[in-house]
């Protein structure tokens, strides 16, 4: 697997001018405190600064520099949802989004860049607090207009660049200033330096005002620009009277590069603002071209205002977005114009019709070549934070029709790519609106999506409900086929988890005659898979292949990575239980550049797993091995307890097939208590096959102990003692009982001890500063030296000889 990114930082836009001290002041601080939050007025520079310390720290944080953009979260709880997606964290069933990014986070010395904290302060400031009190090599740099005021942040007032004095042609802000009046295609002469230093003390050395008076010099002379400046100070009073003096002069720089736009200029600046993040031409053009603009006109309009630099761009004017003081400042227009409404519903509209023609080139309409599908799945991806924005439109001005059929036409959410929770937040909240204007149909396929989020989510009475009552709305509408059709294969496998077999054959059957009639091939392959299930589970195993193969043909018929994958998958489940090892592996390793290429993460750490644990019964161990790392990788990432339980279990066979029986019951034992954790049920059959056999080489105390052991163990460390081939040393003879405590190290005999106290875990961590895995693996060595089998055998021995243990 190629090598995993150590950050996630942009490239520079332009030159860094300036602020070196402050660099070196920065980046040293992090030897001495873990927070540091840069604060100052808006267009000061705190982001472009943190992005300069932060690229600079990427080699002494081996876990990564993580950037996590708050401007566009709306809402607190989405704080924690936005660092889960920028480190690659999925939620799982049942456990609060915080405890798996914390988990992730808790053993990795990495940077967390939390940037523009300002209008989520309080949110911000008790999740760094957790965040820095559970994961102690942990470091977070901030960046806000006001301190976060949590203990142990270090405050750093982030000043206006250097203002000229004597020698001014070497001061900060003039720097600033005749670079990017350079970048805007002026070439400033010597003569012009008192202007300059005029317009830079006047600006107070604000990068942000420098660097849109910058843009102006290709209209007017710096002394132009100056003079203008003083009038509008004189004039502007829009910040209030006690706010800082730079904060009202960024506002009337603001104002002024605004005033000097033409009319229509204007209007398309405000209209912009209601794009979440970046966005293309033909986005701008589909929401903004209302009168008094028109379409054609949008092109020039853009590009005069990436010139005044009220919008960037990249090199190729393919992508443009709006710094956020401009954005925020557009938004304000917006509202005073009247036209917020308006914009946000045409914007709502347009994202419909986009992610609608996206959704039916990649998975409805046939006979599309694959990078056509890919292209248009993508593209869906990149329209997530506007589609994100429109529902949120949607849920707010109560438009549940246009926001139900969104959601119903993104797969940008699904999970493919997405996350859980959204799929289940967004369609509960819109399907909690008024829905008296909304026709049954179309609330049937909120229905199938939220049904579909919630079988995700292993909440499996809830979605088949759900999934009933989508099916019975949808009813025999020809043009509700495909949702119907995915509605079907959805409760086949609900039914199949659920034990229901009879059922789900029946489902299977409806969905796949519905299919073949409207010539869906989607749909023909997961009916076939869905049969294929049927039969596996039913043990017929000629029937179960058969129609695997037909339905691995109509996925390639269609060409989705993602449905061939599936298919591939079933074909290596019913190889395998055929006892077809050879053709096992090779259907799972089909699947995984496919996946692989889609991105999804879940999907293809279970699809290694499983090409890891054929391996390993194939004596493979070397591929086993490399597999199952890459899978337990790809899961701790993505912080799903199900899929490292999965591998887990794997490398319990990869360790009994290399004949180590200890690191095989260790490694069982610790993805049997994971995935009791999480609520579900182990492999009972292989664990007490792989028991038997351990008790019959090892004996009965032996197996019993290492049984303990595992059970007591992290899932990461019982992983890696497999990775990495280590066995646990027998255990010592026993001794007399007036020299037992000899067998115990120092810090087991203080755990003994404090355990008669009746202490947790977590407590005698807190009381040792030590972590409570640890504390485990010292209980688990005390009860494998000593021959106990509990904790409170340790503690009477423990009080019986209290000189042992003082």
């Amino acid at each position: 697997m190629p090598e995993a990114p150590r950050h996630n930082l942009p490239a520079e836009p332009n030159r860094f001018v300036g602020r070196e001290r402050d660099l070196d002041d920065l980046r040293g601080l992090f030897d001495e405190t873990r927070v540091v939050t840069l604060c100052g007025v808006g267009g000061i520079g705190k982001t472009r600064l943190a992005l300069r310390v932060a690229a600079g720290l990427v080699g002494g944080y081996p876990g990564g520099v993580w950037l996590v953009e708050l401007a566009r979260v709306g809402r607190p709880e989405q704080i924690v949802q936005e660092i889960a997606r920028v480190l690659r964290v999925r939620e799982e069933s049942g456990r609060p989004l915080l405890d798996t990014v914390t988990a992730r986070l808790r053993d990795l010395r990495c940077l967390l860049l939390l940037d523009n904290c300002e209008h989520l302060i309080d949110g911000c400031a008790e999740l760094a607090a957790e965040l820095v009190a559970c994961c102690p090599r942990l470091s977070v740099l901030a960046t806000s207009r006001e301190p976060l005021r949590i203990a142990s942040e270090l405050i750093w007032r982030v000043p206006p660049l250097d203002l000229p004095e004597m020698g001014y042609a070497d001061a900060e802000s003039v720097q600033l200033f005749m670079d990017r009046a350079a970048a805007a295609g002026t070439r400033l002469g010597y003569d012009t330096l008192p202007d300059v230093v005029r317009l830079c003390q006047a600006l107070d050395g604000l990068p942000l005002a420098l660097e849109l008076a910058a843009a102006r010099t290709s209209l007017l002379s710096p002394g132009q620009i100056a003079d203008r400046l003083d009038d509008r100070f004189s004039l502007l009073t829009t910040g209030g009277r006690t706010a800082p003096a730079r904060q009202r002069t960024l506002l009337a720089t603001v104002d002024w590069s605004y005033d000097l736009l033409s009319a229509k200029e204007q209007v398309l600046l405000r209209r912009l603002s209601v794009f979440a993040r970046d966005f293309d031409l033909d986005l701008a053009e589909q929401v903004c071209a209302e009168p008094p603009i028109a379409r054609a006109e949008i092109v020039d309009l853009l590009g005069g205002l990436v010139d005044k630099s009220l919008v960037l761009c990249d090199e190729e004017r393919r992508r443009y977005r709006m710094l956020e003081t401009i954005k925020r400042y557009a938004m304000k227009r917006l509202d005073r114009a009247g036209e917020r409404e308006a914009v946000r519903e045409r914007h709502l509209s347009v994202l419909c019709d986009l992610q609608e023609r996206h959704f039916t080139t990649e998975m409805v309409r046939p006979g599309v070549p694959w990078p056509e599908r890919l292209g248009c799945l993508m593209a869906g991806k990149q329209l997530l934070d506007d589609q994100r924005a429109a529902l949120d439109w949607a849920a707010e001005s109560g438009n549940a029709r246009l926001g139900l059929r969104l959601c119903a036409a993104s797969t940008a959410l699904l999970p493919i790519s997405g996350n859980l929770t959204e799929i289940v937040g967004w369609t509960e909240r819109l399907l909690s609106l008024d829905l008296s204007l909304v026709p049954d149909a179309q609330v049937a396929q909120g229905k199938a999506y939220l049904a579909y989020g919630l079988e995700a989510r292993d909440e499996l009475s809830r979605s088949l409900e759900v999934a009933t009552e989508s099916l019975a709305g949808l009813g025999g509408d020809g043009g509700n086929a495909f949702t119907r059709c995915v509605m079907h294969s959805l409760v086949v496998i609900l039914l199949l988890r659920m034990g229901r077999i009879d059922e789900a054959l029946h489902h299977a059957e409806r969905g796949l005659a519905d299919a073949t009639e409207s010539g869906d091939a989607w749909n023909q392959a997961a009916g076939l898979a869905g049969l294929s299930a049927v039969a596996l589970t039913r043990g017929r195993l000629r029937e179960a292949q058969r129609l695997g193969d037909e339905a691995l043909a109509r996925a390639r018929e269609h060409g989705h990575r993602w449905l061939m994958a599936r298919m591939a998958a079933q074909l290596g489940a019913v190889a395998e239980a055929r006892g077809d090892l050879e053709t096992a592996k090779s259907q799972y390793e089909q699947a995984v550049p496919w996946l692989w290429e889609l991105g999804g993460d879940s999907e293809l750490a279970r699809c290694l797993a499983r090409v890891g644990r054929v391996a390993a019964m194939l004596g493979e161990f070397a591929a086993a091995r490399e597999r199952l790392a890459d899978s337990l990788a790809l899961s701790r990432q993505s912080g799903q307890r199900q899929g490292v339980a999965r591998c887990l279990a794997g490398l319990s066979v990869l360790a009994e097939h290399e004949g180590d029986l200890d690191g095989a019951v260790l490694a069982a034992a610790a993805a049997a208590t994971l995935r009791e954790s999480i609520g579900q049920h182990s492999a009972t059959i292989r664990i007490e096959e792989l028991l038997s056999r351990a008790r019959a080489k090892l004996g009965e105390g032996r197996t019993a102990s290492l049984w303990s052991r595992g059970r007591a163990m992290s899932p990461d460390a019982a992983a890696l003692q497999v990775l990495a081939g280590e066995r646990p040393a027998s255990p010592p003879p026993v001794a007399a009982e007036p020299v037992r405590h000899s067998l115990l190290t120092a810090r087991e005999l203080e755990i003994a001890g404090l355990l008669t106290r009746g202490l947790s875990n977590r407590a005698i961590a807190e009381e040792l500063v030590i972590s409570p895995a640890t504390v485990a693996r010292h209980i688990a060595n005390i009860m494998e030296k000593l021959g106990y089998t509990s904790r409170a055998q340790i503690a009477v021995w423990a009080a019986e000889h209290p000189s042992a243990s003082a």
